[in-house]
């Protein structure tokens, strides 16, 4: 979906995000870099929503921006170190610290040993989104050449500007109740669905 978009809740997305000036200064700087099939996920975008919805400022909350990228082509670590250092060197701090690079082809090999948890590889860095806790998480955004934002949301997005938070149906998660304790911890305007 692309800002502009007859979605609505896509238009008011888009609005949000570019009303978010660390958000933005990611995504331009992002943008520059040219990876491929690159997008900033999760809290990065969530939050600043879930902070618009309650009259909070745009960064509260917000700890880091997930960037995923996607390059099958060299799947090992060091291709992937590479990357982290070029992004990190794009920006200064504190966005350098905040700014957590993965290579969504590589997930699989790392994600079992550290969640407990299988993990199949993933075709797209969209696809990862599938895969998050909760359908509000799973929303990721991208910077296009004109200055519109390429919106991608698995489940839509009305549980995130219904600030209804549930597991997601996809991914059954053990730990749901600790990650929604968070949410409400920090926005405990959002309502929790259980599964």
């Amino acid at each position: 979906m692309r800002e502009g978009d007859p979605n609505e809740l896509g238009t008011r997305l888009a609005a949000i995000v570019h009303a978010a000036p660390s958000l933005m200064q990611v995504l331009r700087t992002v943008r520059g870099l040219g990876l491929p099939d690159w997008l900033v996920m999760s809290g990065a975008v969530y939050q600043p929503v879930l902070n618009h919805a309650t009259g909070r400022a745009a960064d509260y909350g917000v700890r880091d921006y997930d960037l995923g990228y996607f390059d099958p082509a060299d799947i090992s670590y060091e291709a992937e170190d590479i990357v982290i250092r070029r992004v990190a060197a794009a920006f200064d701090e504190p966005l350098k610290s905040a700014v957590e690079v993965r290579n969504q082809a590589r997930v699989h090999l790392w994600f079992g040993a550290h969640f407990g948890e299988a993990y199949t590889p993933l075709s797209s860095t969209a696809e990862a989104l599938e895969r998050f806790v909760s359908p509000m998480f799973a929303v990721g955004v991208r910077l296009e050449a004109d200055d519109r934002l390429h919106i991608e949301a698995p489940f839509g997005l009305a549980d995130l500007f219904s600030l209804r938070l549930r597991p997601n149906p996809l991914r059954p998660y053990g730990g749901f109740e600790r990650v929604a304790g968070g949410v409400l911890q920090r926005w405990p305007e959002v309502t929790i669905k259980p599964g």
